[in-house]
């Protein structure tokens, strides 16, 4: 007598399997863009495919003296 459990097995195609994984990486051509702005402050972050890039600059005034800021990220998924 075999006492295993049986489990009940199927085929996927690959485009089922695309839907359950995910799909494929950097097969998505679209384009996001964000703005952000706001008095002294200015920020853009654009991202496509599996690269994302986010840039700002921010600019600020006080009796000891101007305050300037300035980054730029990159990420890549």
């Amino acid at each position: 007598m075999h006492l295993a459990p049986r489990v009940e097995t199927t085929e996927l195609s690959d485009a089922d399997l695309d839907l359950v994984s995910g799909g494929q990486a950097g097969g998505c051509a679209g384009l996001d863009l964000g703005v952000h702005a706001e008095a002294g402050a200015l920020g853009a972050h654009v991202e496509s495919g599996n690269l994302a890039l986010t840039a700002g600059a921010g600019v600020s005034l006080s009796a000891q003296g101007v305050s300037v800021d300035g980054h730029l990220h990159a990420s890549l998924y």
